[in-house]
């Protein structure tokens, strides 16, 4: 008998019945970060199943009194990827007391450097939250925000845009054919930052439109982005913004 691969058992009828113990697990990582539907296709479980999984899993008795850190990292973690109730759910707490912790963090703002690990960070939920919530998680003014995006050319996610305001994000204006050739003419050795700031382009969009061109990076350029990436890693220093 042909075994059935993974590939077809997702585009099989969605699974009912028990939950094994990695499910429940994966979805314990990916509530409150990714929306029901989007956790049921992966699971390949019926909506309704993962609501009532979720119900279940975070059904924990609610608690009252002064946040812990580990409770404030845990709700900056998901502050503009969910809703406050389904936070309250996750931390076991009120709704009300989760929006008057929200209302404590917008009184905490540091004027400090941002740490690279911060900056790491910030780049991996550009994209997925609004300005606002990263003011709020990272402790930073509004303009501190808009400042460190601009500095790094990003930009915010399309489906996010989406979701956010119900109709399609902003075009990019179409790339001209000088452009183009500059493209071609830098990717292979310049980094995509820098190309970004030259062609007042996202970075997204300068890897989206080199992608869409088959362009690659050379091989000197490769091993020195991986030096890149160690250095930031462990690097300590860190500087004004």
């Amino acid at each position: 008998m042909r075994r059935t691969t993974w590939g077809e058992e997702r585009s099989a009828s969605p699974r009912r019945g028990r939950w094994s113990q990695a499910e429940i697990a994966r979805l314990r990582e990916l509530y409150g970060l990714r929306d029901e539907k989007s956790i049921a296709r992966e699971l390949n479980r019926p909506v309704a199943s993962v609501r009532k999984m979720a119900l279940s899993v975070f059904d924990q008795a609610q608690h009252t009194g002064p946040w812990n850190a580990k409770e404030v990292q845990a709700l900056k973690k998901y502050l503009g990827a969910t809703t406050t109730e389904v936070i309250a759910r996750i931390l076991g707490r009120s709704v009300d007391e989760v929006q008057q912790q929200i209302t404590e963090l917008r009184r905490i703002q540091s004027a400090g450097r941002w740490t690279q690990e911060e900056i790491a960070e910030f780049k991996r939920l550009y994209g997925t939250r609004t300005d606002d919530d990263l003011a709020l998680v990272f402790g930073r003014t509004l303009e501190a925000v808009k400042r460190l995006g601009a500095r790094y050319c990003l930009a915010k996610d399309k489906a996010f845009v989406r979701k956010l305001t119900g109709s399609a994000a902003t075009r990019m204006p179409r790339w001209t054919k000088p452009e183009i050739e500059q493209l071609r003419e830098m990717y292979p050795t310049v980094s995509n930052l820098d190309i970004a700031q030259k062609l007042n382009r996202s970075v997204k969009s300068v890897v989206s439109k080199a992608h869409n061109l088959g362009l690659k990076k050379d091989a000197d350029r490769l091993r020195e982005m991986g030096r890149e990436n160690v250095a930031m890693r462990y690097k300590k220093s860190t500087f004004q913004i």
